[in-house]
């Protein structure tokens, strides 16, 4: 059973939570230090087992062992939804592949949270986790996802971010995915919870001076829509109009650049006309 545990206000925990908590022979968690103190304030005593980054390979085949024995689990993270940005992938593999049920308990999560407050379009939407901590490979990920937008992709961007790490990435998103309009969720759900809307660049000047504290979660609105320039115009046409007429060369371009057929025929008739 996938549990989803508060963000931050420890009263986000949901009843059927609790009693999926209760009703378990073990929770598996991140860090017992982090998840006993949620279970004691609810009156949960099943027993705790730490699954992390670290042992969740080496700790998986005994798992789904026991499972097969009867032995049931809940899995909870530190906060929030099992496995998003969090462990517990290999082991729900490994559960569906050895044909065990696998459920969940919905519940709080943060980047579902801060995408509807962010202002920003909320669907599509596309979730990236964590951005690389060195900036060489952060903007490799970006520049990734810039060519994916100039293929098609227009969504709204979601990233958890580290706060000590959050002004470095915004000024590498500003310099791969352009200024654009975003937002930057702070300590979501708790006493201090701030929503910060601006441009990429303006939250990058503003965290400058006062320095981000608490989990964070930025959001990015999609890629502008690309309107080709007159010299991507031209090319298109030229080479076009290598082995089509005036005709379907217009017509090509016109749906390939999605510009107005009219525009596009009377620019490649001055085109033809210069050549001659």
């Amino acid at each position: 059973m996938l549990v989803s545990t508060p963000i931050g206000n420890l009263g986000d925990l949901a009843p059927r939570a609790v009693a999926a908590l209760r009703d378990a022979d073990i929770i598996l968690c991140e860090d017992t230090r982090v998840t006993a103190p949620l279970l004691s304030l609810n009156g949960i005593g099943t027993r705790l087992q730490p699954l992390h980054d670290h042992n969740e390979a080496g700790r998986t085949a005994p798992l789904i062992d026991a499972m097969r024995g009867g032995r049931r689990f809940a899995l909870v993270s530190d906060a929030g939804a099992p496995l998003i940005a969090d462990p517990g992938f290999r082991l729900v593999r490994a559960a569906i592949a050895a044909g065990l049920t696998v459920s969940a308990v919905p519940g709080p999560n943060a980047a579902v949270m801060a995408l509807a407050l962010s202002g920003l379009p909320p669907h599509p939407f596309l979730f990236m986790g964590f951005l690389p901590p060195r900036s060489a490979a952060r903007r490799a990920v970006l520049e990734r996802l810039a060519a994916a937008e100039r293929a098609g992709l227009n969504a709204t961007l979601v990233f958890y971010e580290a706060p000590h790490r959050l002004v470095a990435s915004l000024d590498d998103c500003v310099a791969v995915l352009g200024d654009r309009p975003a937002s930057v969720g702070r300590e979501l759900t708790k006493r201090f919870e701030e929503i910060r809307r601006d441009r990429l660049a303006g939250l990058a000047a503003h965290f400058r001076v006062v320095a981000p504290r608490g989990e964070i979660t930025l959001v990015i609105g999609p890629a502008p829509e690309h309107v080709a320039t007159d010299d991507e115009l031209d090319d298109a046409l030229r080479a076009a109009l290598v082995d089509m007429s005036i005709k379907d060369a217009a017509a090509t371009v016109a749906r390939d650049l999605d510009l107005p057929r009219k525009q596009v025929y009377a620019r490649a008739l001055t085109l033809r006309e210069d050549e001659a």
